[in-house]
C-alpha cells in the first residue's frame, strides 16, 4: 500500500511539474523571468512566445513581434542583443540614421523596460526567452555585477584622488588670499588682475570625477534595483495657439516613431489592446496628470504594465499635447476588455 501511494505521489508531482512549465523545479531566476515575462511580455509575445498567441498580437502595428519559439531564428541572436533590444533608450525610428544602425533594435512598438526594471531582472528576462526556443542563457551575470563594483570602486577611488588634489590647492589659494587681504589692509599698491579670484586648478577635474562616480553608483544600484526617479513636479503647460499647433502635431509623431504607443493603446479601430483606449483622452484625462504619468507611470500606479520609457521634459509635454487632442464622441458600443 505503502509503494502505491508513493507511485501516486511521484505522478501526481511529474503531472503538474509538466502542465506548470516544471515550476517545481525552477531556480529562483529561471522562475522571476518567467513571472516578469507573464507581467509585461506575454500579452505580446504568447505564453510560449509565438506568434498570434498574446491577445495583443493581432492589433499591433507591423513589424509584429517575431516568434520567440523558433531556435533557427532566435538562436542567431546573442544574449547582449536581446538583452539590448529590452534595454535600450527610445529612438526616433521615422530617421533613417535610426534605421540604419545595425546596433540598434529600431521598432517603435517594443517598448524599453532599462528605467522599469532593473538589470538582473532583465537579464532573467533573456534567460526565460532563450527557454522558449530550446536554449539557455550563457552570459555571466555575476561577472557583469563584478564589472561595475570594479568600476565603481575605480571611480570612487579616481574621486578621492582628485578630492585631496583639490583640497591641497583649495589650501594654497586660500593662504595667497589671506595675504593679499593682509597687504590691503597695509595699503600696498595690488595690480587689478590679482584682485580677481582665484580659481582651483582642480575644479573641473573634481566634477568630471563626480559625474563618473555618481555614474558607476547609479550602475550599480540599478543592476539589482528597479531604477527610480524623482517625484515628477507639477508641470506648467501653457503654451500660445501657435506653439501648440507645433507641440501637438510633434506629439502626435512622437506618440507612434519614437515611443510606439499605438502598440498598447488604441484610436479608433488602431492600435494594442493592453492599456485603455485613447480616442477620448482629452475628456478623460487632464494634461497634468498625462504629463506625470508619461514621465513616471510606477510613481503613479506600482506595478502597471506600462513601462517608464524614459521620456524628456519636451517630448512628455509635446506627447501631453497630442493625446488633449483627442476628444472622440461616446462610442455607440464600449470597446471590449482584452480576453
Amino acid at each position: 500500500m505503502q509503494r502505491v501511494l508513493v507511485g501516486v505521489a511521484i505522478s501526481v508531482v511529474a503531472i503538474f511539474a509538466t502542465t506548470s512549465g516544471c515550476a517545481l523545479f525552477e531556480d529562483e531566476k529561471a522562475t522571476k523571468g518567467r513571472k516578469l515575462y507573464r507581467h509585461y511580455c506575454m500579452h505580446c509575445h504568447g505564453e510560449n512566445g509565438q506568434q498570434a498567441e498574446g491577445f495583443n498580437w493581432e492589433r499591433m502595428p507591423d513589424p509584429r513581434p517575431r516568434d520567440l519559439s523558433e531556435d533557427a531564428a532566435m538562436s542567431t541572436f546573442s544574449d547582449e542583443e536581446i538583452f539590448n533590444a529590452i534595454s535600450r533608450d527610445m529612438r526616433d525610428t521615422s530617421l533613417p540614421e535610426v534605421n540604419d544602425d545595425m546596433n540598434y533594435f529600431a521598432v517603435a512598438t517594443m517598448p524599453t523596460f532599462k528605467y522599469t526594471i532593473s538589470e538582473k531582472d532583465i537579464w532573467a528576462i533573456v534567460g526565460h526567452v532563450r527557454s522558449l526556443h530550446g536554449g539557455s542563457l550563457t552570459y555571466d551575470i555575476e561577472g557583469r555585477k563584478g564589472q561595475l563594483e570594479g568600476e565603481f570602486q575605480a571611480a570612487q577611488q579616481e574621486h578621492d584622488q582628485v578630492q585631496q588634489a583639490y583640497d591641497a590647492a583649495q589650501v594654497e589659494i586660500d593662504a595667497a588670499e589671506e595675504a593679499r587681504e593682509e597687504a590691503a589692509d597695509e595699503d600696498m599698491d595690488i595690480e587689478e588682475e590679482d584682485e580677481e579670484e582665484i580659481e582651483n586648478p582642480q575644479e573641473e577635474a573634481l566634477e568630471n570625477a563626480e559625474e563618473k562616480l555618481e555614474a558607476a553608483q547609479k550602475a550599480v544600484e540599478s543592476f539589482s534595483k528597479r531604477p527610480k526617479r524623482d517625484q515628477i513636479s507639477r508641470p506648467d503647460l501653457t503654451v500660445s495657439d501657435e506653439q501648440r499647433v507645433a507641440l501637438e502635431e510633434r506629439g502626435k509623431h512622437l506618440y507612434s516613431e519614437k515611443y510606439g504607443c499605438h502598440g498598447c493603446h488604441s484610436i479608433g479601430e488602431q492600435g494594442g489592446l493592453v492599456g485603455p483606449a485613447l480616442d477620448r483622452a482629452g475628456f478623460r484625462l487632464n494634461g497634468t496628470w498625462i504629463y506625470k504619468w508619461i514621465m513616471y507611470p510606477q510613481a503613479m500606479k506600482k506595478h502597471t504594465r506600462m513601462p517608464n520609457l524614459g521620456f524628456n521634459d519636451e517630448d512628455a509635454r509635446a506627447v501631453t499635447a497630442y493625446l488633449n487632442t483627442l476628444r472622440a464622441p461616446i462610442p455607440d458600443k464600449p470597446i471590449p476588455l482584452p480576453e
